[in-house]
């Protein structure tokens, strides 16, 4: 386990490297970006389902509850951001497809 000075330089590293890449990404692409990373973070989903499984006490079970509660708001999210982003590329003309 990652404790102390430690975790606040990987967190501090983590969001420079972050900022770094997103910002080198052009705008027409920071939809399909974010659809993609928020469909990838339902990992955290599994994570936190493993999470609240392994929770003994009520403020831990609490604590598990709520990541569970977020991570499956941010994987729909995704789905929902993507769905919104495919529409985009539909044809108007009103035929099927």
């Amino acid at each position: 386990m990652i404790e102390g000075w430690a975790a606040i330089y990987i967190f501090l590293l983590a969001g420079f490297t972050g900022y770094e890449v997103i910002s080198r990404v052009p705008v027409i692409l920071h939809t399909p970006l974010m659809s993609g990373s928020n469909f990838i973070h339902g990992i955290v989903l599994v994570g936190a389902m493993v999470a609240l499984g392994h929770a003994s006490t009520i403020g831990q079970q609490l604590v598990g509850f709520i990541a569970v509660l977020l991570a499956a708001g941010n994987a729909v999210g995704g789905y929902v951001v993507t769905e919104r982003m495919l529409e985009m590329f539909k044809s108007s003309k009103g035929g099927k497809g």
